[in-house]
Formats: structure tokens, sequence, C-alpha cells
């Protein structure tokens, strides 16, 4: 590039940032000046009203005043929230105020436009002439999907044709311009590979000066109800999805708010590793859960779910044991549309047989049997819906409570708790705790209600009438307080028996077929209802149970729905299960679906296949309402690294490296663990000492991290991080970790603690494998103490160097 377009962009740089400065410097007052007048408000609130309800025109009058003093407050904090959001805007521009350019002449008009993108728009003095536009806008688009030469691009106004003659990329840091390219790809491999060049972060950054152009169509998807990307490890999936929500919180701003927006990620530590993309990009964060988080929720206090990583953990470390491979058929299988149709038909089943209750009970009196519920529920119409009869039951139940308390009023257990109630609780039944305290005084002279009531008999003859209310006003009080926790119960349908109702599913292996219409069975059925039934015995459940347990749940009672949220983002989606999608979409029945996932990385057994026609995803939805991207060029890892990770897998050919040169993947094998244990401090020491923050020793289960991190602080890595399910904050630095927590994350350098036939043999195990290798992004080492993993060994020899024995 010349030195005259140089020396034209820095002008045009300074000018940009002069103005902004200018415009910082006048807002700041302003912003300044409206926090003071909203803080003045909120505290001078109640001296500006005054108080008087005499009559109802001074009534009216106060609630008026209230009112206007509330619009004055709302209108200053509204101001200033708007003042603010543009001064941090420009904030945020000032070290970088843009990325690209591209030149664009309409068809039909000789008026060559030169648009700036930057993360935010900028308006020039005369409020009309866009000094930079936001990536988000209509027209930013073309800068992400075309090469120069004949461009188009989308408004609500219709499709506008056109002719792109240039296109420029900048990197500019503190106000000045480091490089600059013209382009003829999406984005020039130069601006790229000085991106993915750097070291990891413990924050994921945006991606908006690097969004690729099948990037783009993810983020600008706005027809589509459910959304599944297909892509590979490193292909950048999550950064995609995180942008995809800045740009929907741009689009619909008037329509759509962050909390309406939900993310459901892998682990609590991944919150923690996103957390800054959106603020980055000057909106708010959405939302942030995991699923186990929602299951824990929705099954209360009742039953405890297994955490997913327990579950892992088990099927990592539990070969061998009894019962081992009924746990895994019946993992697989309640994780099956064959369990899911199953428990269709056993819905239907109890709508003719087999629903169970308990019954309420009161001072050890069953006041309403289960028998009395059962027959009563089956009196209803067979034709109407399981949920609907129910209902009809928690109503029926609630009247009868309501009769049965009024028969209560005279019962002896009564009489006996109006004789010891001491005199808090006599005030506080006549609600005068702290509002008349001449009579709680006079309560408090008398050990006994009962007294209180003779003694008020022989002073206040003639006025007997008195007393009896009184004593009727307590005994109503009593049984009331004694009937609440009943009532409450019904209204929260706990008087439905579901742990027998589910656990009924697994009491032989003819009762299933008989009540799931004939379904089949995985051939340990026998053990996995022992199973089943003994974790339940411990008000537990399995993690595959969690999801079709609350599905009969909500065959019970209805389906519970949240139809605020909009828009629901599945990170990992590979690793939910039929049951979890289906549950998901009947919570959020209004929210289109964007689904993240990589069946290389399917490391759990009820893994789904996101790329398959018929898969669960697209029947929730309809071919009509779902789109399917594809992601095949992996970004995070050197092309070294990605060749040989995708040699790991079958059909792994369709993954495209990006041309950034490293080292070949280094394999160190050594005699006893002792060696080993050294050899990774000292190499995590020389990646140190290269420069990388970032180093990752990924071990295959939770049990091996912990004795990894024992051995290696033995042996001088006393900074190394332990982390584990509880970690909820990622940091850069050494760490050690289960490649199940370190799935969506990034590192550096990868050192894989053991990578032998023992620790990484079955065909099962193959992804975790893949999986471990691909969060390196610079440096990739793996170590083992005897035979080489199957995986490893059937890998080209050219794709890895081996180490010095």
């Amino acid at each position: 590039m010349d030195a005259k377009d140089w020396q034209q962009e820095r002008e045009r740089l300074e000018e940009v940032r002069n103005k902004l400065q200018s415009r910082i410097a006048e807002l700041e007052p302003e912003v300044a000046g409206l926090h003071d007048q909203a803080a003045d408000i909120r505290r001078r609130f109640w001296e500006e009203v005054t108080i008087n309800t005499a009559t109802d025109e001074d009534f009216e009058e106060t609630f008026h005043t209230i009112n206007q003093q509330s619009a004055v407050l709302a209108e200053r904090e509204r101001g200033h929230k708007l003042l603010t959001q543009q001064w941090k805007s420009m904030n945020r521009l000032l070290p970088s105020p843009y990325f690209g350019r591209i030149d664009y002449r309409e068809e039909g008009t000789d008026f060559r436009e030169q648009i700036y993108i930057g993360v935010s728009s900028f308006l020039d003095d005369d409020g009309l002439s866009f000094l930079i536009y936001d990536w988000r806008t209509p027209i930013a688009s073309l800068y992400y999907d075309y090469s120069p030469g004949p461009a188009s691009y989308d408004t609500p106004g219709g499709r506008i044709d056109g002719t792109m003659e240039l296109k420029r990329q900048f990197q500019i840091q503190h106000g000045h311009i480091r490089n600059m390219f013209d382009a003829s790809e999406t984005i020039g491999d130069e601006l790229l590979q000085q991106v993915l060049g750097k070291g990891a972060d413990s924050q994921m950054k945006s991606i908006v000066a690097t969004i690729q152009k099948e990037q783009n169509a993810i983020i600008r998807d706005d027809a589509s109800r459910m959304l599944i990307v297909q892509g590979a490890a490193g292909s950048g999936k999550t950064s995609a999805a995180l942008q995809r929500v800045a740009y929907l919180l741009y689009k619909h701003r008037q329509t759509i708010k962050a909390d309406q927006i939900v993310l459901f990620s892998p682990n609590p530590m991944f919150a923690s590793y996103v957390s800054t993309v959106l603020p980055e990009l000057g909106e708010e964060n959405m939302q942030q859960t995991t699923f186990q988080e929602y299951l824990d929720y929705w099954l209360g206090e009742s039953l405890r779910p297994e955490d997913p990583f327990d579950q892992m953990e088990y099927v990592l470390t539990a070969q061998g044991t009894p019962g081992y491979e009924a746990r895994l058929q019946g993992i697989a299988y309640k994780a099956s549309d064959a369990y899911l149709q199953a428990l269709q038909h056993y819905g239907a089943w109890l709508g003719q047989d087999g629903m169970r209750f308990k019954g309420i009970r009161l001072q050890n009196r069953e006041l309403i049997t289960a028998e009395r519920m059962h027959a009563e529920f089956y009196g209803y119409d067979r034709s109407l819906p399981l949920h609907n009869r129910v209902v009809l039951l928690q109503e029926w139940l609630l009247k009868r409570l309501a009769s049965l308390e009024r028969k209560e009023l005279g019962a002896a257990w009564v009489e006996e708790e109006l004789n010891y109630l001491d005199a808090d609780q006599y005030a506080e039944v006549f609600g005068v705790l702290h509002k008349d305290r001449e009579l709680f005084d006079l309560a408090e002279h008398y050990t006994s209600v009962r007294e209180r009531l003779n003694n008020k008999r022989r002073e206040e003859e003639g006025d007997f009438d008195f007393a009896m209310k009184e004593e009727a006003m307590l005994r109503r009080s009593i049984v009331k307080e004694r009937f609440r926790p009943l009532r409450k119960s019904v209204k929260r349908f706990l008087f439905v028996d579901l742990q027998a109702v589910y656990g009924q599913l697994f009491e032989s292996e003819a009762a299933y077929r008989a009540r799931t219409n004939g379904a089949d069975v995985p051939t340990l059925w026998s053990e996995i209802c022992r199973q089943t039934n003994e974790k339940m015995l411990g008000s537990e459940l399995f993690y595959e149970d969690a999801t079709p347990y609350l599905y009969v749940k909500e065959l019970i009672e209805g389906v519970r729905t949240n139809t605020e949220i909009r828009h629901v983002f599945v990170d990992e989606g590979q690793d939910y299960s039929s049951f979890q999608y289906e549950y998901l979409k009947k919570l959020f029945p209004r929210a289109r679906m964007t689904v993240l996932g990589d069946f290389g990385q399917a490391i759990y057994m009820q893994s789904t296949h996101l790329a398959a026609s018929d898969s669960t995803l697209v029947r929730l939805y309809g071919e009509a309402d779902t789109c399917l991207i594809r992601l095949v060029r992996s970004y995070r890892s050197t092309r070294e690294i990605v060749e040989f990770t995708r040699a790991m897998l079958p059909g792994g050919e369709e993954i495209m490296p990006f041309d950034r040169r490293g080292p070949k993947p280094l394999l160190t094998r050594l005699d006893g663990r002792e060696k080993r244990n050294a050899r990774i401090i000292a190499d995590i020491a020389a990646l140190k000492a290269e420069g990388f923050e970032s180093i990752a020793v990924i071990t295959k289960s939770a049990a091996e991290c912990r004795d990894a991190h024992a051995a290696l602080r033995l042996h001088g890595g006393e900074d190394l991080q332990l982390i584990t399910q509880e970690t909820v904050e990622f940091e850069r630095g050494a760490m050690v970790i289960p490649v199940y927590l370190a799935k969506g994350v990034e590192f550096d350098a990868v050192l894989v603690y053991e990578a032998s036939d023992e620790a990484y043999g079955p065909e099962n195990e193959r992804k975790l494998l893949y999986t471990a290798c691909t969060r390196a992004m610079h440096r990739l080492q793996l170590y083992a103490t005897g035979e080489w993993s199957p995986f490893v060994q059937a890998l080209p020899a050219d794709l890895f160097e081996i180490a010095p024995y």
C-alpha cells in the first residue's frame, strides 16, 4: 500500500479520534449532572411529597404527587442511562475506532460511499453522517460476506444491490494504525494470523474484527426457530453464538432484552470464561445457567439428581465393578427416543390405572386416604388429559380440606392448644403485636388464654358474648395454622406420589412392557431396575433418570413454562439427550433455539448426533423451521495440531486447518510415573520461559486429576491450580484439569497427562482423547508410561515428533 493511502488513513483516524474526544468531553458533565439530579431526587423524594389521606380529595392529590415525582425520577434515570451508554460506547471506540472499511457503489448511482466499521456507530456533528458503522448494521454485512465485486445486502426496505470497490482491514491500537491490508477474502489471512497467534486468555474475547462468512450466517440468522451449528473443535461456534446474542440485542432492541436470552453452559467455570464478551460489545450479559442447575431447581428437595460429571466419573473409573454394564445400558436407554416413546405410552396407561397418591395426615390421623383420592381421580371422565384430572382432584382436595378445617374447630387437640397459648401467641393471633401495646401488656399478665377468658367473664358480666367470640377467633387461628401446610402441599401437587409413579416402571420387565405398550428393554433390565430403585430409596436420582422423571412429573402436573425467554442457546449441544431437548422446548415455548456442538467431542453416553437429518432437533421444530450450518475450518490450533487431532476421528479429513504454523505435537514415553511427573514439571517451566501463560495438564478423570495434582506438586509444581467441578472462575496460569471440564476452553499449551493404552484404550474413549488434544492452541505434548493408546498408534508417523527417551 502506497504512502498516500497510509497518510490519508492516518489523517482520517486522527480526525475521528478528535471528534470522539470532543464528544466525550461534552458528555461527561451532562452524565455527571443527570446522575446528581437523579440522586438528589431520590434523596429528597419524600420531602417533596406531603402525605394527606384525610379526605378522598386529599388522598387523590397525594397519589398524583407521588406519581409525578416518580415520573420525574424515572425520566432523569432514563436520560442518565442513555447518556452513560453513549459515553461508554465512545470510550470503547477511542483506542481502536474501527477495524474495517469498504467502498460501496449502490446500483444506479455514481456515489461511492466509504463505510468504516467498528464495534458501535458514531455519527458526525450533523447527526446524519456515519463516521463509523456498527458491525451489526445491515450494510456492515458486506464486509463479512463479500470480496470486491458485485455485492448486496438486505435492509428492512428490501435488498440493495451494488458493487464493492474496496475492502480494507485495520489493526489500530492506542489510536495508531499498526497494520493495514487490502483484502480479496472475507478476512485476510494476514490479520487473522496475527489475531490467532496471540496467547490464550482467561476470558473469551469478541471476534467482530475477524468474523468469517460462515460465522456471519450464524450471527445474522433471523428466520430459523431451530439453528443447529455443527462445528469442528476450534471452529468458532461459541464465539459466533455470543456475537449472535449481541446482534439480536441490537436488531431487536425494542422487543428483546438481555434477560430474555438464556445460555446453557457446559459447566459453571465456562460462564466465567465467556462473561466479558457481551460487555466488551456494549451489551448486558444474558442469563447463564447449566442444565444441572435447572434440574436441581425443578426437582426441589424431594430428590437429589446426580451431577453429570459424577456420571461421567463413574463411566470412566468403575470398569469391572458389579453392575457396570447394566448401568451403561441404562444410561444409553434412558436417553433414547425409545424411552421417550415408552413414557408417552406410560402416561396413557396412567390415565386408566396406576396413579399413586399419598394420604393427607393431621395429628397422626389420616384425614383423606390415598384410596379415597384414587377413587375420586378415576371417577372423572377418562377422556380428559391426565394433568387436567389431577387439577380437578387438587380442587376437590382443597374443598375437602376447607370442610375438614371447619369440623376440627371443636376437636380436643384445639382445646388443649388453647390452654397453652402464651402471651406472644395470643397477641399475634389478634394482630396487635407492635400495634396495640396496651392489649399486649394485658395479655402478658395471664399464663393461659383460658384463665384470661374466665377473668373477662367475671369482670364483664353481661358481655359473655365477647369472650366466646374471642375463643372462636383463637380456635380458627390455631386450626388454620395447622391446615396451612396441608393446603400448601396440595397446591404443590405433593398428594401425588411421584417417586412411586416413576418407580413402578422398574418393578419387572413384564410390568414395564404392559405399562408402555410393549416397549423393548435392554438385556440387563432387571439389574437396571434394581439400581434405579436402590438409588431412589436414598432420595436420589441417577443423572439419566432426572429429565425422564421431570417428564413424567409434567405428564401428571402439566407443563411449567417460561414465556418470557425469547432465545435459548445450548453450548456443547451434543451432550444433551432427546429428553432434555423435549424438556427445554416445553419449558420455553416461545423461544427460538440455537444449538452448538461437535459430535467429535460427544463424550457422554446420551450424546445427540446434531447433524443427522432425522435427529431429535429437526423433529422438534420441523424441517422448515430448522437450519443446519456446518463449520469445518478449525482456527484455534496450528495446522500441525489440527492435522494430528483430525486423524484420530473417522471422517476427520473433513476438518480444514487454518494455515498457522507451529511445532508438531510431541510424544514423550517414559519408564514410570516418577519420571513422567518430573518431565512434565520441566516441560511446564520450559513453556513458561517461552512466554506461554495458559498451560493445562489434562487428565482423563477427576480422580486422576487429583492424583496428578498431588504428584506434580511433589515435583515442584506448587503453583499448579487444581480445577474441579466446583471451580467457578477461569484464570490464566498452569493448571491440572479433567478433560470433560476443559471442553469449550482453550490453552496456549496442553500436556496430556497419560495417553497410554491403559488410559485411552476402548473405542468409546477415542473422543475423550481427541477432545483433550483439541484444547491446544500452540503446543501439544502427550506422555505415556506404557504402550501408546491405539488412537495414537494408528496415526501416521509424520504427524508428530518423538521426544528423546
